[in-house]
């Protein structure tokens, strides 16, 4: 199940999808696709970091209040690179791990369809009322 990212261009467009979202948590895929790669054949590096930053930003965005949408902004986010990926597909979970009413910290890990760490994250990020970010 894939839930809706309609008003996230950039993410529908390298081909993300958000599986799970619920308070303190989010999950994305990916099905790593050719155009995904670097001059070396594996996973480009920017695309972990956007998985990354989508999954712990998504994490502190939740909401049940129907037609509600909260939006986000990074302020920090530091990666490790831990493995390369040359094919197949690979989720991202973020977590809040603390924070505010409008400052939140989070942490992130992308695993491999083995189950394998591929990058992990920490990083701060801010709410914001109305438009903007996410």
């Amino acid at each position: 199940m894939s839930l809706d990212l309609s008003n996230n261009a950039f993410l529908t467009m390298i081909g993300l999808s958000l599986v799970r979202w619920q308070p303190g948590e989010a999950e994305f895929m990916l099905e790593v696709e050719p155009r995904h790669m670097n001059r070396q054949g594996s996973l480009q590096g920017g695309v972990v970091a956007t998985l990354l930053d989508a999954a712990c930003g998504y994490s502190g965005l939740y909401t049940e209040v129907h037609g509600g949408e909260r939006h986000g902004v990074t302020l920090s986010l530091t990666i490790n690179y831990v493995a390369r990926v040359c094919q197949g597909r690979i989720h991202a979970v973020g977590r809040t791990t603390g924070g505010g009413r409008s400052i939140y910290f989070a942490s992130g890990e992308i695993r491999d369809g083995q189950g394998a760490i591929v990058a992990t994250a920490q990083g701060s990020f801010k709410r914001r009322i109305g438009k903007g970010g996410g």
